[in-house]
């Protein structure tokens, strides 16, 4: 299955070859599922995505999602919210920069979900996520999301404390209660016009490690380390335990997860963009035709402007 070239030279893939390489990511349903079972972080999809043709293949990927999200925008029915989650160092700033780098910034808006402050936890842990969700017509990112409270805080449990949640409600069905929520959560947002994506950067230990140490040598990059990117770094089975059980709770047909490889960052791109484009072709989006009243307007103003001195 090779990319094909259109006329003056463009390299594209078809929706059809585009999708058979997304069904190798994509989870719909958490019955089996197992992070061990997916492609490995370093995969490419062999032959059917070569290296060679990555650059021309993200820049027309760029230019498709910029023309769907000015659709997207003008007929304002629709939103869509992607949500990034990964390891430190997996990629989520560079995707989340490359794939929307064509894009209108007026139809697009990004919440990096850092530490809560006082305000945030005053709340139940779903509120920010609310607060944050883009309005009909525009594409939501989230780096970092409603699941680090299905993460992060249940690998550091004594997070949790800070929460004030009552003491009857810290059971061991917290977690799975907490990711019935986020399912419905999910399942309201689609019924309501939003379509969900998930993307969860699968980038492996060794490559974790390479970009750490690159950080580290190269004085540009020191402000991307931090000392707690190490101390997490020492949790890695556990979270790798969570993501599972968290993708498996929570993947449905209307919020689909995708397990991207992540230890190449030019096919992490492609797979993510790739993603996105298909979700809103699916929408079918067009520009509304004017009506009568609007077409006499629009006449009106031209033999206005036209007859102006």
């Amino acid at each position: 299955m090779d990319a094909t070239v259109d006329e003056p030279g463009t390299l594209r893939l078809s929706p059809k070859q585009m999708r058979s390489i997304l069904d190798c990511y994509r989870v719909t349903s958490g019955k089996g599922f197992r992070l061990k079972n997916y492609d490995p972080p370093a995969d490419t999809a062999g032959h059917l995505l070569p290296r060679a043709h990555a650059n021309a293949l993200l820049a027309h990927g760029v230019e498709r999602l910029a023309e769907l999200q000015e659709k997207l925008y003008a007929q304002d029915r629709w939103a869509m919210l992607c949500v990034f989650q990964a390891m430190d160092a997996a990629g989520k700033d560079g995707t989340i920069k490359h794939v929307m780098s064509g894009v209108n910034p007026q139809g697009v808006q990004v919440t990096s979900f850092k530490v809560p402050g006082p305000e945030v936890l005053a709340h139940d842990f779903l509120w920010r996520a609310i607060l944050a969700l883009p309005e009909r017509g525009r594409i939501g990112i989230f780096n970092r999301s409603h699941y680090e409270d299905v993460l992060v805080v249940r690998v550091h449990p004594d997070i949790l404390a800070k929460q004030r949640l009552p003491r009857e409600l810290l059971g061991k069905k917290l977690w799975e209660q907490r990711m019935d929520s986020i399912a419905a959560f999910e399942r309201h947002l689609a019924r309501q016009g939003t379509v969900v994506l998930k993307f969860f950067l699968n980038v492996s230990k060794a490559e974790q490690k390479r970009r750490f140490l690159e950080r580290l040598e190269e004085k540009d990059k020191h402000w991307k380390f931090s000392s707690n990117d190490l101390a997490e770094r020492a949790f890695w089975d556990d979270y790798q335990r969570v993501y599972q059980e968290a993708i498996a709770a929570t993947a449905a047909p209307h919020a689909p997860w995708f397990v991207v490889p992540a230890d190449n960052k030019w096919f992490t791109r492609l797979i993510v963009v790739g993603a996105i484009i298909e979700a809103l072709e699916a929408l079918d989006l067009r520009i509304a035709a004017p009506t009568e009243a609007e077409e006499a307007a629009l006449a009106a103003a031209r033999r206005k402007l036209e007859s102006e001195a």
